[in-house]
């Protein structure tokens, strides 16, 4: 997308530093296969079966999968065996049970913890000061490999605002990074505030709307 490129460049930061990820949850298969057609190969899906059935109608590509929703314990065998990144680990439990159904066969799973920076009640996320301790406990697990960490912050009501939340975001990533220096992925910004993520360092944007339009009718799970 050529606003990231413009972002990379407002920012003064290398080009194709930061990663799309396109968010295709409710959009179909065929879609998908388009962009794909166009050099786009990450995705990012939040509903399991509906992802589920894409993945399969799609495996004569090499896509790469990235489950961005709520992780709930009784999807985590099928989470562990079909997506090749999770960003939304907020609980131990649920890191532990992907690790033990990670199938052997596979490389290992690629992390991102999820941070509830605004400390906000409606949203999943560990709280900021969590993050290094569930960070040590998950780096200790065989078949994860952390990767770095995901963010949703409040909606802000001015660019001066988005970039002191993802500010506040930035200096938690450098901190994880200083503790585990294989961290290299901060998953932060969509379609409305990407150019303020990339100023703060986001390495990866998460974009649906801008990529494919107006949402369709979420799939029922």
């Amino acid at each position: 997308m050529n606003i990231i490129k413009m972002a990379e460049q407002q920012a003064q930061r290398p080009t194709n530093s930061v990663q799309l990820l396109a968010v295709s949850k409710t959009w179909p298969a065929s879609r998908i296969r388009q962009l794909a057609a166009a050099g786009q190969m990450r995705f990012g899906e939040n509903y399991l079966q509906e992802a589920l059935e894409k993945i399969l109608a799609l495996q004569d590509l090499p896509l790469e999968w990235h489950f961005i929703g709520p992780v709930q314990s009784n999807k985590t065998r099928d989470i562990a065996a079909h997506f090749d990144w999770v960003h939304s680990i907020d609980r131990m439990k649920v890191a532990q049970r992907l690790a033990a159904q990670r199938p052997a066969e596979l490389p290992p799973l690629n992390i991102c913890l999820q941070v509830n920076l605004d400390q906000e009640a409606t949203k999943a996320g560990i709280m900021p000061d969590m993050l290094l301790e569930l960070a040590q406990a998950i780096n200790q697990l065989q078949n994860l490999c952390l990767r770095g960490m995901m963010v949703i912050p409040a909606i802000a009501e001015t660019k001066a605002q988005q970039l002191e939340t993802f500010g506040r975001a930035q200096q938690l990533f450098e901190l994880l990074k200083t503790h585990h220096p294989q961290v290299d992925t901060l998953s932060m910004g969509m379609s409305a505030d990407l150019a303020s993520a990339i100023t703060k360092g986001s390495t990866m944007v998460r974009v649906g709307t801008a990529l494919f339009g107006e949402r369709h009718t979420p799939t029922k799970q």
